[in-house]
This record gives C-alpha cells, sequence and structure tokens, in this order.
C-alpha cells in the first residue's frame, strides 16, 4: 500500500489490510497436480478506523465474504498482511491467534445454516465463553441470558432450539453468540440477505444501536447498496477480487469515478417517479470473467464502456484522487 492510502492517524485505524491475496488452488489429473488458481481476492488494500462501520459492495462472486473471512484467519491468506491494531495476524498461530480471535467475530449471511440445530440457545450463545475459558457455568448462564436480552430476545428462551425461532429471532441468537467475548471488530457477512424486508430494517437498527452502545467497529459485506448507505461510514466497491473504488458513503453516491460504481448506483430504484424516468441506466455488456481467468490488465476492461488501450494492458494503481477517495482507473490519471 501507499503512503497516500493513510487516510487517519494509524492509532485510530483497527483493521489494516496490506496487498491481500486469497487464491484457491485448481488442482487436476491422479496425484492432485496444481494447474492453476481461483484468484478470489487479488491485492486488495484498505483500512478500517476504530468505530466506524466500513461497507464492503460488489456482484455475488466478487471475493466480498472471502476479504472478510481471510481478516479474521478463517482462511489463511496466500499472500498480504492484514494488521489488527499493531498485531500482524498472517504470522500468528495457536494461543497468540486465539487470544486475537475474542476480539474479532463474525455473524454470518443464513441465520438458518449458522446455528447448529441440535444445541439449545443458550448452548449456543455461551459457546465462546466456553471455548475461551471464560467464567463458571452459573456466571455463563446469567451472561448469557443478558446477551439474549440485549438483542432484544426473551431471556428465558435458553433451552429452547434454533427451529422453534423465526429467520430474524434466529439473526439476533447469531449477534448475541458474537457479542459474548466482547469483540472490538465484527464482519457482517450479507446479515440481512436472507430475512423478511420488514424484518431487515430491525436488524439494522439492532447493529447500530449495538455499535454505538458497544464502540464496536463493523465491515459490512452486502450486495444492496441502498442498505450499505444508510449504515456505512465508508464504502469500498469490489469486482473481481480487487477494490475499484473506496470513499465516504456520501462522496460515492455524488460523484461516483468508477465506471463500474456508476453502473452499480444506476440500478439502485429511487423513490421519485420524474428523476427515475430522467435518470439514465448503464446496461454492462457480457459476463464477468472467471476468477481463474482473469482478463489482462484492468480486471473490467472487458465490460467497461469507457475501456481504452492501456486498460488492457496494465492494472491501474488504486490511489487518492482527493479527499480519501481512492480509485483504480486510467481515466482519472
Amino acid at each position: 500500500m501507499s503512503e497516500t492510502t493513510t487516510m487517519t492517524n494509524q492509532q485510530d485505524v483497527l483493521v489494516r489490510v496490506e496487498g491481500l491475496k486469497m487464491w484457491f488452488p485448481i488442482t487436476s489429473g491422479l496425484f492432485q497436480r496444481t494447474v492453476g488458481h481461483i484468484k478470489a481476492v487479488d491485492d486488495v488494500n484498505f483500512q478500517v478506523v476504530r468505530g466506524e462501520t466500513l461497507g464492503l459492495v460488489g456482484e455475488s462472486g466478487c471475493g466480498k465474504s472471502t476479504t472478510g473471512r481471510a481478516i479474521l484467519q478463517l482462511y489463511r491468506p496466500t499472500a498480504g498482511h492484514i494488521f489488527f491494531g499493531d498485531e500482524e495476524l498472517t504470522t500468528m498461530k495457536g494461543d497468540a491467534l486465539r487470544k486475537q480471535r475474542r476480539r474479532m467475530q463474525m455473524i454470518f449471511q443464513d441465520p438458518y445454516a449458522s446455528l447448529n440445530p441440535r444445541m439449545t440457545v443458550g448452548a449456543i450463545v455461551g459457546e465462546p465463553l466456553e471455548v475461551h475459558g471464560i467464567g463458571n457455568k452459573k456466571e455463563n448462564r446469567e451472561r448469557v441470558q443478558e446477551l439474549l436480552r440485549i438483542v432484544g430476545l426473551n431471556p428465558y428462551f435458553v433451552n429452547r432450539y434454533p427451529h422453534e425461532f423465526s429467520g430474524g429471532q434466529r439473526q439476533r441468537i447469531g449477534v448475541a453468540r458474537a457479542l459474548a467475548v466482547n469483540p472490538e471488530f465484527i464482519v457482517l457477512d450479507e446479515p440481512i440477505s436472507a430475512l423478511d424486508v420488514s424484518i431487515q430494517a430491525q436488524v439494522i437498527n439492532l447493529l447500530e444501536d449495538l455499535q454505538s452502545e458497544f464502540g464496536l467497529t463493523y465491515l459490512f459485506i452486502a450486495h444492496d447498496l441502498s442498505v450499505v448507505r444508510h449504515i456505512s461510514d465508508r464504502i469500498a466497491v469490489m469486482y473481481l477480487g480487487k477494490i475499484v473504488e473506496l470513499t465516504d458513503r456520501n462522496e460515492l453516491y455524488a460523484n461516483p469515478m468508477h465506471p463500474y460504481t456508476v453502473a452499480l448506483l444506476s440500478a439502485v430504484p429511487i423513490p421519485d417517479p420524474v428523476i427515475e424516468e430522467q435518470r439514465r441506466r448503464v446496461i454492462l455488456e457480457g459476463d464477468v470473467p472467471s476468477p481463474a481467468n482473469p482478463p489482462q490488465g484492468c480486471n473490467f476492461s472487458t465490460r467497461c464502456p469507457r475501456v481504452m488501450d492501456i486498460c488492457r494492458e496494465r492494472d491501474p494503481e488504486f490511489k487518492d484522487h482527493g479527499s480519501g477517495h481512492f480509485v483504480a482507473c486510467y481515466l482519472y490519471d
């Protein structure tokens, strides 16, 4: 990462990602030789400031969830550095990494798949306390009831099982589990996309209340740009394993610079029929290339309506074009 990517004082930065790559091998033949790689995340750089919500948006399969999991070391990165405060996570193992994991948690996309159906709610929410050796049995039971109360559930539901709850309630159980060990940083992996629209706002409001109450820092992964604008302080736009634009949420909507961001925002409906009718929709042609065989130069060059010759030759640098508005595009060089 270049010096220009220093957006705030280092003491305010909680998570720093530098040159992150997450490549999955493609194997073939009897001996399973590696014949290529799926470049799920390819040279990603960004910072998350303490107490903020950084939104990470893009199409399905662009590497958003993989980025979140690599930050938490659920996937060990192929290359790059991930700093949590002053500690580098990529070189940590064993007990040192376990201690850091108390400070980081994840809330998963599917509330139906992320909770063990054979465990009671009390056991699910209390499991992180057990794993990290926190408290005795009585203290943990009281802590679990307190956590359920915090997320808006009846504290006496501890002996019930996940199938007895609705999707929104299950996601609240997932939130309670994430809060159990008092983390500082939470990766929210599309936490509302599997929920009914009527429930989504309730969960978003809960997450915002918890952030202000406990001083949490969020990486909010989503593909719904209207939701991301509501909850995020800054937004990073991802395409085929790379971040193409990163800036303040209002700046992104008022002045999108990357052609891919322009196309994404043009697809967001506006509830004013007059403005909606006058606005120009950008339709991208072709399909997203395979991450196993990305195009030469800029990854977006095969679909970009403003492509130039240089775009097909060299990958543009991700740099600040003023006031912390980072873009990887030759249109502004």
